[in-house]
């Protein structure tokens, strides 16, 4: 039996209409690239692309979805979640994020809620839609008005960003009122959701959680230089929020430890920084693990589930 014929064939999915797409042509180009560099003698690589208009294209050429089962043995994806329930309709096991994830990725009030549940601490914040004159009123008193809201609610200093993933649009620090208004009149003009969140003092911790690897239900990557006694609390709230979320495979859980050591998760993401560089790589290395050790261990294990 030759090589090629030995080798599974994953499609990574990219692309697709909505807010996300050029951020997802992104992402799948990373996972191409790093399946190409590192497990190129397993996994034989099907770039599956769909365009605005949502024509399908597989390597480049056009294809019929339907036909997907013919062309790949698992479908990692990277575009919309609702993708996942046509492909698995197909049969095709999928490596995915749910819907739910993309939701919690994108309202902080919902991840709050999920937190709370648990009694994962988080920074108080506050979040507010992009601006309309029917609803805001007049555009030369909406900073000042949003920033009396936020300074009811809670004092400086302040971490004030938009949701968006343009990069034009910066993160901004105030420890004033004035700073604060400066600051949500900057990012106003992008007409993004703005959200202003209290800044916890401390010192940030990236958590990497796996479903089933190593033997585990749930993999914590341990914490770096810490005590005993903060990685243990670290492990615990990471496993914790994996849980609660119902990862399928990856996350990254932000942490802020205060002073007092007190924990405060700031943020969540599913999606495997895969760069040479990363701090999930140096994690990997730490326990004596390579980043694609991961990665298979991802495909392998959704290869074996049922559609």
């Amino acid at each position: 039996m030759t090589e090629n014929k030995n080798k599974r064939r994953i499609g990574i999915l990219r692309g697709g209409a909505g807010k996300h797409y050029e951020d997802s042509l992104a992402k799948g180009g990373e996972v191409i690239f790093f399946i190409l560099e590192n497990l190129a003698d397993r996994y034989k690589v099907i770039d599956i692309f769909v365009d605005k208009e949502g024509v399908w294209y597989a390597d480049g050429l056009l294809m019929n979805p339907l036909d997907l089962p013919n062309k790949v043995d698992v479908v990692w994806n990277i575009s919309h979640p609702n993708f996942s329930s046509f492909i698995k309709n197909l049969s095709v096991p999928t490596i995915k994020t749910s819907s739910f994830s993309k939701v919690i990725s994108a309202s902080r009030g919902m991840l709050q809620q999920q937190m709370k549940k648990i009694h994962i601490d988080m920074p108080r914040h506050i979040m507010f839609p992009a601006y309309q004159k029917d609803f805001d009123g007049p555009r030369d008193e909406y900073a000042l008005k949003k920033s009396k809201e936020v300074f009811e609610k809670f004092s400086s200093p302040w971490i004030i960003r938009s949701l968006a993933t343009d990069a034009n649009v910066g993160v901004h620090v105030a420890n004033t009122f004035s700073e604060l208004m400066d600051a949500i009149e900057d990012i106003s003009k992008y007409q993004e959701s703005i959200l202003v969140e209290e800044l916890i003092s401390g010192k940030n911790v990236f958590m990497h959680t796996i479903s089933g690897f190593r033997g585990e239900d749930v993999y914590v990557f341990p914490a770096g230089n810490f005590s005993k006694g903060e990685k243990e609390k670290l492990d615990e709230a990471a496993k914790k929020i994996h849980q609660r979320l119902d990862v399928s495979s990856y996350l990254k859980s932000n942490f802020v430890l205060n002073l007092r050591k007190r924990i405060y998760l700031t943020s969540v993401e599913f999606f495997p920084d895969l760069k040479s560089n990363s701090h999930l790589n140096q994690r990997c290395e730490s326990v004596g693990a390579k980043m694609h050790h991961m990665v298979k261990h991802i495909i392998e294990s959704n290869l074996n589930k049922k559609a």
